[in-house]
């Protein structure tokens, strides 16, 4: 699979998230896919594993991509999720095999306030805490 196939089956796969189309949005997972959160120490093996975690997780989501960079067998995305109006920023990193994403892991980090001491160095982007 070429890059450019790749970066389209990555905005299929978040377009379809952002849609809660769950049968779209697991298409890009090769069947033993493993999904790793470190942060939480959980890992999900298998893409109907994958698949059923998100189907039972009960808050209402949305997904703003960023921005997708990557080629070849390895992608990352950095993306906005929100859970019942609370944003994520979140990056996850997609490794391939055969055209289907066998690895991914996902970091997620919370908004958090601007530093005073660095304000005289830095200009607002917009979206996260004190804009």
């Amino acid at each position: 699979m070429d890059d450019q196939a790749v970066r389209m089956a990555l905005e299929r796969h978040w377009n379809a998230s952002d849609a809660s189309d769950f049968e779209a949005e697991h298409k890009i997972y090769g069947e033993d896919a493993v999904l790793d959160y470190p942060q939480s120490g959980e890992r999900i093996r298998g893409r109907k594993n994958i698949q059923e975690s998100r189907w039972v997780q009960p808050n209402r989501k949305r997904f703003a991509v960023r921005r997708i960079v990557g080629g070849g067998d390895l992608w990352v995305t950095e993306l906005v999720l929100t859970y019942d109006g609370v944003p994520s920023y979140v990056v996850s990193i997609m490794e391939f095999r055969e055209g289907l994403v066998a690895r991914e892991t996902q970091y997620f980090g919370e908004e958090f306030a601007p530093g005073a001491s660095r304000a005289h160095l830095v200009e607002r982007m917009g979206g996260a805490a004190g804009s």
